[in-house]
């Protein structure tokens, strides 16, 4: 599958690490040229112009949640598009969220670009598990929730995340991102506040 990664901080590049490790053919486009030419030259990547990356199957937009829709309008006509959005509307300490309840990052996104086929994911992942893989040590699978208004598109994006060796758990329409996000935010708090460390990730157990 052709991947087009939006952003070149942490989680594109542990994202860029596991899709060309799973055979994917993987782009990068961002602002900052020198750190999406590392990225490109460590993992195996290609840097493309803004213009170029539409041409990709998926986009996965890893940019801060207050750089995503200009970072996708620069992109140009992306109608039809599959955007997989690993946002969190962070504030500066990583502590808070920006915005909640009554609307999420990803809902704002779809809202601000009605054409592109949006898809929540992998933003309960810390970026440094991304790049270790999804193997756990008790022989599980690190989970990616997904959240979609559009089943088709969920569909594919569950397929590339499986290929990465992910579990996948259903998540359902999008306004549920409302409830991913703080769950990411939790994570962090557990990650950094608590100082349990980035090797955590939460999951949907069922226990019978």
């Amino acid at each position: 599958m052709k991947v087009s990664l939006i952003g070149s901080g942490n989680m594109a590049t542990g994202l860029a690490a596991q899709l060309v490790k799973a055979g994917h053919e993987v782009t990068v486009t961002s602002r900052n040229t020198a750190t999406a030419a590392a990225l490109a030259d460590t993992h195996g990547a290609a840097v493309v112009p803004a213009d170029g990356a539409a041409e990709a199957d998926v986009l996965i937009l890893a940019t801060s949640a207050g750089d995503a829709v200009p970072a996708l309008r620069a992109l140009g006509d992306l109608t039809g598009k599959i955007v997989v959005d690993v946002t969190n509307p962070l504030t500066a300490d990583y502590m808070s969220l920006t915005i909640g309840h009554s609307t999420s990052s990803a809902e704002e996104i779809a809202r601000a670009l009605p054409g592109i086929r949006l898809v929540k994911g992998f933003n309960t992942i810390f970026a440094q598990l991304l790049g270790a893989g999804a193997a756990l040590p008790d022989g599980g699978k690190v989970t990616v929730f997904l959240a979609s208004d559009d089943a088709a598109a969920k569909a594919v994006v569950a397929d590339l995340a499986q290929s990465m060796g992910f579990a996948i758990t259903d998540a359902g329409p999008l306004k549920n991102a409302r409830y991913l996000e703080p769950l990411a935010g939790l994570n962090i708090y557990f990650g950094y506040g608590a100082g349990h460390g980035t090797a955590i990730a939460p999951a949907w157990v069922k226990a019978a």
